[in-house]
C-alpha cells in the first residue's frame, strides 16, 4: 500500500500530547503501524489550563509524541466566554500559515481530517484540502448549534443560531466524508434535510492495551476503594451542569435513610459544581458519599477495577436520541464491570451488549432501584453483566476504530 500522509486538525488535542493517549492519539498511533504518517495539528493552549506551549518562531511549534508529530499552533491564553471565541478563531486563521508552511517541509497531505468540537476547524479543513485538491473527512464530535440549543445557551430561532445551522449545513455539504462519534449521525443528517450517504460512524473507545497496561502499573490505594466490605458505586470524570451529579448524590442521600449501611459512593474528578455538591453532603450529613478529587488519567484503569458499579448520570435533552459518546462510558466498559445511567438515549449501547442498564425516566427513584438492581443481584447474573463488558469493549479497542477510519480513508 502506497504511505498515506494524514493531517489531523483538532483543536483540544494538546492534552493527549503529554497523557500520551486519548481519540487522535490513539488513531496516530495506529495509522503509523498501518503504514501512514499522521500529524495532529492542534492548539497551543490547553483547555482548562494555564498550560501552553510557547512557540519560538512563526505561528507553529513542532513536537514529537512516541513518534507521533504535533504542529502546535499559536492561539491566544482564555479562561472562557470571548476569551474561549478569540481563542478559537486564532486557532483558525492561524492553521493557514501554519499548514503552509509545513508542507514546504514535510510535504503535502494526502488526506485532512478536521475534528469538530467548534465548526470553525472544520471550515479550515475543507478549506486547506481544497488548497491542496485531496479530500477532507469532517468528524463531528458535537453538534453546533444544536447541542448549546438544547442546554438552553442559544435561542434557536435567534440569528446566530439560524446563522450556525446554516454554516453547519454547508460544511456537511462540502465534507467529502463525515464521521459522527454517535451512533445516529445519519438520523440527524436526514432530519435536517441532507443526503446521507457520506454519513460514518466511529463512536469513542479505549486502546485497550494501554488500559490493561495501566491498570497494573498505576496502582490506586484508598482505603475507601480498598474496603472488601462494601458496595462500591463509582463515578469519575467531570462535575459541571451536564452531569447533573445532583441525581446520585440525592441517590445515596436516599439509600442512607433506607438504612442501607454498607453501599458505598466514591466520586473522581473536578468541575464546577463539585464544591456545591461537597457542600449538600457536609450539609445533610450524609456520610456514604466521598469525593476524591482528581487524579491522573492513568490511574482510572485500576480505581475502576476495584468497584462494584460504575455510574454516569446526566441532563435530559432531547438531543441524546442520536446516541452517546461519553469517554468514561468505555472506561467503565473495560473495567469489566457493569455500567448504570439514567441518561436515556438511542442505540443504548448498555442495552445493546447488555453490559449495565440506563434507567427509565432518569429520576432519583428509579437512580435507586436500579443501584439496589445491582446490589441485591445474584452472583450468577452480576457475572453475566462483568464479562458483557469485556466482551463489547472488544468493538471499542482503538485498534479495530482505526480499522474504520482506514476504510473512510480509502473510499474518500
Amino acid at each position: 500500500m502506497q504511505k498515506k500522509t494524514v493531517w489531523i486538525f483538532n483543536h483540544y488535542a494538546h492534552g493527549t500530547f503529554f497523557n500520551k493517549g486519548g481519540r487522535h492519539y490513539w488513531f496516530a498511533k495506529n495509522l503509523i503501524k498501518k503504514g501512514y504518517e499522521p500529524t495532529i495539528f492542534c492548539a497551543n493552549t490547553r483547555h482548562n489550563s494555564d498550560s501552553s506551549i510557547p512557540i519560538q518562531n512563526g505561528t507553529y511549534e513542532l513536537k514529537y509524541a512516541e513518534g507521533i508529530p504535533y504542529a502546535f499552533v499559536k492561539t491566544t491564553k482564555y479562561k472562557n466566554g470571548i476569551e474561549r471565541i478569540r481563542n478559537m478563531w486564532n486557532f483558525y486563521k492561524n492553521l493557514f500559515p501554519s499548514t503552509n508552511k509545513y508542507s514546504k517541509e514535510f510535504g503535502k497531505p494526502d488526506i485532512i481530517l478536521a475534528s469538530s468540537v467548534h465548526p470553525l476547524t472544520l471550515l479550515a479543513g475543507i478549506k486547506i484540502a481544497k488548497k491542496y485538491n485531496v479530500p477532507c473527512i469532517c468528524e463531528i464530535r458535537d453538534l453546533w448549534p444544536e447541542t448549546i440549543v438544547q442546554y438552553g445557551s442559544l435561542k434557536k430561532n435567534s440569528y446566530l443560531a439560524r446563522l450556525l445551522y446554516m454554516g453547519e449545513k454547508w460544511l456537511y455539504k462540502k465534507a467529502d466524508k463525515l464521521i459522527f462519534t454517535i451512533p445516529g449521525g445519519k438520523d440527524y443528517v436526514e432530519e435536517i434535510g441532507l443526503d446521507s450517504s457520506k454519513v460514518r460512524y466511529i463512536n469513542n473507545g479505549v486502546d485497550l492495551d494501554e488500559y490493561n497496561k495501566n491498570k497494573e502499573e498505576f496502582v490506586y490505594s484508598d482505603d475507601h476503594l480498598d474496603n472488601p466490605s462494601t458496595f462500591k458505586v463509582l463515578y469519575t470524570g467531570s462535575m459541571g451542569v451536564a452531569n447533573e451529579l445532583t441525581y446520585l448524590v440525592s441517590a445515596a442521600e436516599e439509600i442512607e435513610k433506607r438504612g442501607i449501611n454498607n453501599i458505598q459512593f466514591i466520586l473522581f474528578g473536578h468541575g464546577s459544581q463539585k464544591e456545591k455538591l461537597e457542600n449538600y453532603v457536609i450539609e445533610k450529613g450524609i456520610s456514604n458519599i466521598v469525593f476524591k478529587g482528581k487524579v491522573d488519567k492513568k490511574r482510572i484503569p485500576n480505581i475502576l477495577s476495584k468497584s462494584n458499579l460504575n455510574v454516569f448520570t446526566g441532563k435530559h435533552i432531547p438531543l441524546y436520541k442520536y446516541g452517546l459518546s461519553l469517554n468514561k462510558l468505555f472506561d467503565y466498559m473495560a473495567s469489566g464491570k457493569p455500567t448504570l445511567s439514567n441518561m436515556e438515549n438511542g442505540y443504548d449501547i448498555l442495552s445493546k451488549y447488555n453490559c449495565g442498564k440506563t434507567v427509565k425516566g432518569g429520576s432519583v427513584e428509579t437512580l435507586v432501584e436500579g443501584i439496589l438492581e445491582f446490589y441485591h443481584m445474584e452472583q450468577e447474573e452480576y457475572n453475566r453483566y462483568c464479562r458483557n463488558s469485556l466482551s463489547a469493549i472488544q468493538y471499542f479497542d482503538f485498534k479495530v476504530l482505526t480499522d474504520k477510519l482506514e476504510e473512510i480513508i480509502i473510499e474518500s
